[in-house]
């Protein structure tokens, strides 16, 4: 009993360790930070760090910087999580479909967003977005079209950085997806057919519904990453114009990284780990009502 305790430590205690290093431990400092004024004096003197209570916590409901950021945050993931979901889908049944071919092929086409390194993704997509000589505006010029300023409007900004957050998720997505299309069983297509449903009635009787769990799964994990929307609007329009693209995540950045008011940053990621939780708890809830 005693080797197999130690066998079992030997293979799980460097996982546990960085667990412990990299994710318990800055957890645990973010919260003791929260509640502290902890800036960029008490980097050099940790004595400097004044405890404040819930005064950040006060602070964070009168600024209105970070609602801006929530709202933004709260867009980005409204409008982009259904058009992610139906694009993926979308796909996902295309190509899970018998007759396609290149089915490998177009997987890896899809697929190769994601695993894409982000700031790659975005100098491409800078050039592509550019007001004067960017690929989007070319094509719409075509047709007679005068495109925007996509990166410099602030009307236009947040929905250049939503087109890049759904493409980018959208081959993830999809393999998930074709994986739950292939665990469902034919009989019930056949069975369907038999009594005369149609395809949009098979899809709305058959797919969705054995798709639940698969749909639980990729809600509740674009939940989590859109609420922690930070590398695209940071690389593409760094939370410009006018704030207009300023998320959670990079609001957070800007205070502890740039400003160095390590307290009131700690407190943010507070703020969103609450929200986070709070929206995630609410999305598990709604499944097991539908259920």
């Amino acid at each position: 009993m005693r080797t197999r305790l130690v066998w079992i430590l030997l293979f799980l205690g460097p996982a546990l360790a960085a667990l412990l290093i990299f994710l318990v431990i800055p957890i645990f400092a973010s919260f003791v930070l929260s509640v502290t004024d902890f800036d960029v004096y008490a980097l050099a003197d940790w004595s400097r760090a004044r405890f404040v209570g819930l005064s950040n916590f006060q602070e964070l409901l009168s600024d209105p910087l970070f609602w801006r950021s929530l709202l933004n945050t709260l867009y980005c993931l409204i409008v982009a999580m259904p058009l992610t979901v139906a694009i993926s889908l979308g796909v996902a049944m295309l190509i899970n479909r018998e007759k396609t071919r290149f089915k490998g092929l177009f997987r890896v086409i899809y697929f190769l967003p994601f695993v894409t390194n982000t700031v790659a993704i975005a100098v491409v997509w800078s050039w592509i977005l550019n007001m004067h000589y960017g690929l989007l505006n070319w094509f719409l010029g075509l047709f007679g079209i005068s495109g925007p300023n996509w990166l410099g409007d602030p009307t236009f900004a947040m929905s250049s950085i939503i087109m890049l957050v759904v493409w980018k998720a959208i081959g993830y997505n999809m393999i998930l997806f074709i994986s739950g299309l292939q665990n469902i069983p034919d009989f019930l297509y056949e069975a369907a057919e038999l009594d005369g449903a149609s395809g949009w009635q098979k899809f709305v009787h058959i797919t969705i519904p054995m798709l639940r769990p698969t749909m639980l799964f990729v809600t509740t994990m674009m939940l989590i990453g859109y609420l922690q929307l930070f590398e695209e609007p940071y690389m593409l329009t760094d939370g410009g114009p006018l704030n207009s693209t300023l998320s959670v995540v990079l609001y957070l950045y800007r205070q502890g990284f740039r400003f160095f008011e390590l307290g009131y940053a700690s407190a943010l990621a507070v703020a969103l780990f609450l929200i986070i939780i709070t929206i995630t708890l609410i999305r598990m809830r709604l499944s097991k009502q539908v259920s």
